[in-house]
């Protein structure tokens, strides 16, 4: 096959394109320009989109020895995915900007890019696994648990499935370090990118104030009462505990968290933990990774990057494309704007933004 290794600038994509070609395929590497100024990006172990990164590419596929290119989708990103998580905290709710880039640039911009060039799929790093079913070809888990991510590739389709490779996903991240090492790949001890690469300072609510500028509001609890001030509830998600702002402290003692953001008003609600015991969540937009289920069905539902699966119920509604997921056991912060993914074992089935919960 035709394929195009998206080179990171990480260890791990690295991996996966040199697997790419010792399986035989005809592959050309190619790095993603997401930043309208890569120099403002995060350098260092931290961001995956700096001028460092783009160097450490180039090295890579130096040893590596396949084609090179660098395509610029900075416009692509800033539009799909940066200014899509401003608008979600701005609108009170808490976005993944992973797994927008997933669904919006790297599997569908770079993913149609390439078949109009005449590849046959993209490569990428990810520590998840393609299996091929009775039907049509499966996202599952990755061997590895702590690095799977599945989660932030919920929101593939079928089509996009079929275009894409996971090497990793059968590969536990020691082995691929010691891997990279053999083959004498620079980046072999790099560490692993974290936080948001578009965030230069890692300051994310001084970034989102510097764009939404300030939206000074209150802090109260669940009877009204002022408790203190904020200069702008995009600094606030549900479930934080600390760097609340609060001037009072409990009557009871006890820690308060986040309990709701209402972005009209700017007024940030708080609350005991008790209060964010979640039995339900309602997600919209759900996309399979297979076929639509026509009803209800058991499932293990995740509902944060790193967070545990719990069993649930799920019931899609065809009328306005939701999902329903019941949860067999309360789960506590729920944030709107995240993603629930629905599993079958380690298979996924699909995912939705959720949109609204249900408080036990």
């Amino acid at each position: 096959m035709k394929v195009l290794a998206a080179l990171s600038g990480g260890v791990d994509s690295a991996v996966a394109a040199a697997r790419a070609v010792d399986a035989g395929h005809d592959v050309t590497a190619v790095h993603l320009a997401l930043s309208r100024d890569p120099q403002s990006y995060r350098t260092g172990a931290r961001g995956c989109c700096t001028l460092e990164d783009a160097r450490d590419a180039r090295r890579a596929e130096d040893v590596i020895g396949v084609p090179f290119y660098v395509w610029d989708l900075a416009d692509r990103f800033a539009h799909d995915v940066v200014d899509d998580f401003v608008a979600e905290y701005g609108a009170g709710r808490t976005p993944n900007p992973c797994v927008r880039c997933n669904e919006r640039v790297k599997f569908s911009a770079v993913l149609d890019r390439g078949r109009a060039l005449g590849f046959d799929a993209v490569c990428t790093g990810h520590y998840a696994r393609l299996v091929d079913g009775d039907r049509s070809r499966e996202l599952h888990r990755a061997v590895d648990v702590a690095k799977d991510q599945s989660y932030v590739l919920g929101v593939l389709t079928p089509d996009q499935m079929t275009g894409a490779m996971f090497p990793l996903g059968d590969t536990v991240k020691t082995d691929v370090r010691a891997e990279a090492a053999a083959r004498g790949l620079s980046v072999a001890a790099k560490p692993d990118s974290h936080d948001i690469c578009f965030v230069a300072d890692g300051d994310t609510a001084g970034f989102l104030r510097r764009t939404l500028g300030e939206r000074p509001g209150e802090v109260v609890d669940t009877e009204g009462t002022v408790l203190g001030r904020h200069d702008g509830a995009f600094a606030f998600t549900v479930g934080q505990r600390k760097g609340l702002r609060i001037d009072r402290p409990a009557a009871d003692g006890r820690p308060r968290y986040v309990l709701d953001i209402e972005p009209v008003t700017a007024t940030v609600t708080v609350g005991p933990r008790d209060a964010l015991a979640v039995t339900a969540v309602v997600g919209a937009r759900a996309r399979w990774c297979g076929p639509a289920p026509t009803g209800p069905f058991t499932c293990g539902a995740q509902l944060r990057a790193h967070g545990d699966e719990v069993a649930a119920v799920a019931e899609p509604d065809d009328h306005d494309g939701s999902v329903r997921v019941a949860l067999a056991e309360p789960v506590h912060g729920v944030a709107p704007g995240q993603s629930v993914v629905l599993y079958d074992g380690t298979r996924v089935v699909g995912s939705a933004t959720i949109d609204r919960t249900d408080r036990a």
